[in-house]
């Protein structure tokens, strides 16, 4: 600590750390010279000016630009390294974008800068931008400038986490789009969990509820989820809404009861416990006595299903029974006999009401979920019907879970595999906010510059709060298979606080074997199962002493 005692109590220390990532392609210049030029900067990381060097700069005259790609999705901005030969400030304007479309059109600047004009000093060096991005395209301004670039390596800004859950199996396209899901949640790891790293940069708490278990499956507890819960909660007194949405605080009570199930800290839970228990009575009073919900503001499951006012009752009805259920475990954990029964009470008389959740997968999900409705008939009716269509980035992982109780792995995995495996055929290296495969019918890819007469499939798409460029290509809600595929193939389930036992059911699908690691407060599980000539499968596993290891047939629930 480098302040005197009396400010080093006020200093906050920053968890993350920085680190510079070269440029891997120059995508577009204004001139084939500059497209050579440009190529001096690739694979360059020093950040650091200097006076003397043999290598030739970029020169950059006015009029002239370059679009670089940096490889892969990135928090964080760009270091400009100058080393001109006239003492002269030159005027820039830099773009970053997550598709090339986006970094070579017209960014918004609504929750970060992502189109700016910037002043480089003649020699030296300027840091540049704090948002998601993995495309930066440079234009130099001023009349008669000539700016000599020698480096324009990306500062990255992520906590430094090692991945202690792994997934590996017979299939690549799942092993990819289990490394994907872990990464996008990674980089929304930030200050808190945020749910996007270029839009919106906030606590969502029903965003968040996907990246917790991806949190689980993938890192150990380093504070940010509970940081994030508390945020939510102090800044939310009740009778308020977390987030002004009422479903929102249904997602802070069952993220409490799967962080506690996990991660076993009853100190915590115990700070929880005056406002759970006051959220507890006031959703209490939502219920009527026929058992129907009748939550206020806010009532929202996701965007897709946002115009639909009877698969918004029929999903609410559902997530509301699954939160009670929760809040009754936490209360019984809390030794609080008087909030168990309020909560047993209002989970009986939800599940007497079971809404049509006419063809909505999300409303149909989450009835199964809050066990109102039976796995295999909801899955025959509206999950597994056209299985593609009307999924999200955010509930397809309810989809999947819904799905699994009704033993469909292999519907599930088809899912995965087409769904968010279109994106990374469309160039995704994180998932997305949202995302239809019809987008990628004749479109461009993220990382192709954009073709008169071929749709582009970042700036044509979208709606509600991510039309066009403004949608976010590195969002955590869009994670979920990374911890179904954990959960569900591996077979990981959670049944004792603080993973002091756990279930063990995998659920292979159509896949051949499958391996990986589980973190756990007492160290990490490893497993791996292939299956014998007869399609049984043989299951070797290498626990910690202290976890009880429990084969467990039937899963009933997927939510602990």
């Amino acid at each position: 600590m480098i302040f005197e005692s009396d400010k080093a109590a006020s200093a906050e220390r920053d968890p993350r750390i920085r680190e510079r990532l070269a440029p891997v392609a120059v995508r577009w210049a204004s001139s084939a010279e500059v497209r050579a030029a440009a190529a001096r900067c690739i694979g360059v990381t020093s950040g650091q000016a200097v006076v003397h060097t043999p290598e030739a700069p970029c020169v950059l005259a006015s009029g002239s630009g370059v679009l670089v790609d940096y490889g892969r999705e990135i928090h964080g901005g760009i270091r400009v390294v100058s080393g001109n030969n006239r003492p002269r400030v030159v005027r820039l304007r830099v773009r970053f974008g997550e598709s090339v479309s986006e970094a070579m059109g017209e960014p918004n600047n609504d929750h970060a800068m992502h189109d700016m004009i910037v002043e480089i000093p003649w020699f030296g060096t300027r840091d540049i931008g704090q948002t998601g991005f993995r495309f930066v395209r440079i234009d130099v301004l001023g009349e008669d400038d000539v700016f000599e670039l020698r480096a324009i390596p990306a500062v990255a800004l992520y906590r430094d986490l090692e991945y202690r859950g792994s997934f590996q199996s017979s299939d690549e396209r799942l092993n990819r789009i289990w490394a994907t899901g872990a990464y996008t949640v990674h980089l929304n790891m930030q200050e808190y969990v945020w749910d996007g790293i270029k839009r919106d940069r906030l606590v969502w708490l029903g965003d968040m509820h996907p990246e917790v278990r991806v949190i689980c499956s993938v890192f150990d507890d380093d504070g940010v989820v509970p940081a994030s819960l508390d945020l939510a909660r102090d800044t939310t007194p009740l009778p308020g809404y977390i987030n002004g949405i009422s479903s929102y605080s249904l997602w802070w009570i069952i993220i409490q009861w799967e962080w506690y199930l996990h991660q076993g800290n009853m100190d915590y839970l115990k700070a929880q416990k005056d406002y759970l228990r006051g959220l507890l009575v006031q959703l209490a009073a939502c219920v009527d006595e026929e058992g129907v919900e009748h939550l206020p503001e806010g009532r929202f499951l996701d965007w897709p299903s946002s115009e639909d006012e009877v698969a918004k009752h029929a999903g609410l009805q559902g997530l509301l029974a699954w939160a009670f259920e929760a809040g009754a475990k936490l209360c019984r954990a809390l030794e609080d006999a008087a909030g168990v029964r309020l909560c047993e009470d209002a989970v009986t008389a939800l599940r007497r009401h079971c809404p049509d959740p006419g063809f909505s997968k999300q409303a149909a999900a989450m009835e199964v979920l809050g066990g109102l409705a039976d796995p295999a008939a909801a899955n025959a009716a509206v999950l597994a019907r056209r299985p593609l269509s009307g999924v999200s980035t955010f509930y397809g992982f309810y989809v999947l879970q819904a799905r699994a109780l009704a033993g469909d792995i292999a519907g599930c995995l088809d899912v995965i595999r087409t769904y968010w495996g279109g994106m990374l055929d469309a160039g995704a290296t994180t998932f997305w906010e949202d995302f239809d495969l019809s987008w990628t019918e004749g479109a461009t890819r993220i990382d192709e510059l954009p073709v008169p007469g071929k749709s582009d499939i970042h700036a044509d798409f979208g709606k509600y709060c991510y039309k066009g460029l403004r949608h976010s290509l590195c969002h955590g809600w869009a994670g979920g298979p990374t911890a179904w595929l954990s959960e569900t193939v591996l077979g990981f389930k959670v049944l004792a606080p603080g993973c002091a036992r756990i279930g063990m059911n995998p659920r292979l699908g159509d896949l051949e074997w499958a391996e990986g690691t589980f973190p756990t407060p007492y160290g990490i599980i490893s497993v791996h199962h292939e299956k014998d000539s007869h399609g049984g499968i043989m299951t070797e596993i290498d626990s910690p002493a202290e976890i009880d290891m429990v084969h467990v047939d039937d899963l009933d629930s997927p939510v602990g």
